[in-house]
C-alpha cells in the first residue's frame, strides 16, 4: 500500500516529536513536555513504578525523579505509527540505560520498554494525547562492569 505525501509528512512529524521527547527526558527538562503532550494528555508511567496522571502531575513527578540519575539515554526504535486524519496511534520500542550514583559507586540499570501512544494533530502540530509504558525487561549492570 502506497502512502500519500500527507501521511508520510505526518509520520515524520510524529517521529520527530518522539525523538524530541527522548531528548527532553535525557536533558531533564520536564517543563518542555508541554511541547510534546496535549493539555489533556493521560500519561501512565506505572510499569516502572512511576505515576499515572495528567501532564502537570507527570511534569512534577519527573522534576522530582529524574535528578536521581546522573545519565540517561532513551533510544527509540521500531517505531510503528498509524495515522487516520487528525489522530494516530503508535508503538515505540525504547532502550534506556540509566546511571544512578550510589555513594562512591554508580549503578547502571538497563530498561527495555514499549511506549503505547495516541496522537492528535493540534494547531501547533502533532502531540501525544496518551502514553502508556509497557515493561519488556530490566537488567542491572554489576559495578565491576561499569567503566
Amino acid at each position: 500500500m502506497a502512502l500519500s505525501l500527507e501521511e508520510m509528512s505526518d509520520r515524520f512529524e510524529i517521529q520527530d516529536m518522539l525523538y524530541h521527547y527522548a531528548d527532553i527526558i535525557d536533558r531533564q527538562a520536564a517543563e518542555e513536555l508541554s511541547d510534546i503532550f496535549t493539555a489533556d494528555a493521560h500519561i501512565d508511567y506505572s510499569a516502572f513504578g512511576g505515576t499515572i496522571g495528567d501532564l502537570p502531575s507527570t511534569i512534577a513527578f519527573l522534576k522530582e525523579a529524574l535528578p536521581a540519575f546522573s545519565a540517561t539515554q532513551h533510544l527509540n526504535a521500531n517505531i510503528q505509527i498509524t495515522v487516520s486524519g487528525d489522530t494516530g496511534t503508535g508503538r515505540v520500542m525504547c532502550f534506556n540505560p540509566m546511571a544512578m550514583p550510589l555513594g562512591d559507586e554508580t549503578q547502571v540499570f538497563m530498561l527495555g520498554l514499549w511506549y503505547v501512544d495516541t496522537y492528535r494533530r493540534t494547531d501547533t502540530g502533532w502531540r501525544i494525547s496518551s502514553r502508556k509504558e509497557e515493561k519488556s525487561w530490566v537488567f542491572n549492570v554489576p559495578d565491576f562492569m561499569v567503566l
